[in-house]
């Protein structure tokens, strides 16, 4: 288990592009109390604030089986972790929670998150803890850039997804002294 220490959202240091484009995160919806969760590798997304919250922006294209769990839940978390589990987020990214127990084959442990219903990871070295507060269909008509759209060639576009962070936690790594 990694332990982590709460962190307050202003004290958050962090080098969020690197994270979302080399790192990536593990995103989680669903009742971890009720067992009914998945979790998927995405690395498409922001950090940063609307409507006076601190906000994490992440995107899913519909078929995937988080979409199912995003859409039923109020809350999802948004865990990184340490470059040694790279190849299992890779796994984890490209195999369905429907074909596939995730947790079992990961070797990942989903804990109790303080503040939502959605599950996070003891192995996170840092994880944010959201409620869903909007949701908008990317619309390939808005794409000011022509090169968007090759990401989607069997048109399946993502569902942005705004998510107000309630709490941090992570290494003191993540902590601005």
């Amino acid at each position: 288990m990694i332990p982590r220490i709460p962190i307050p959202i202003e004290q958050l240091v962090t080098h969020t592009y690197t994270q979302w484009e080399n790192q990536w995160f593990l995103l989680a919806a669903g009742d971890f109390d009720a067992g009914k969760f998945n979790f998927m590798t995405v690395s498409w997304g922001s950090l940063g604030v609307m409507w006076d919250k601190p906000v994490v922006q992440v995107v899913v294209r519909p078929h995937r089986y988080t979409f199912e769990f995003l859409e039923q839940h109020p809350s999802f978390t948004l865990s990184a972790f340490g470059q040694r589990y790279h190849e299992v987020l890779d796994m984890v990214g490209s195999v369905s929670g429907r074909d596939v127990d995730k947790v079992r084959q990961s070797g990942l442990t989903p804990q109790k998150s303080s503040k939502v219903g959605a599950p996070s990871f003891e192995q996170a070295e840092l994880v944010f803890e959201c409620k869903k507060l909007y949701w908008q269909d990317l619309d390939p008509a808005h794409f000011l850039d022509p090169a968007i759209e090759k990401h989607y060639p069997r048109k399946d576009y993502h569902r942005l997804y705004l998510g107000e962070v309630l709490a941090v936690s992570g290494t003191p790594a993540y902590l601005r002294r």
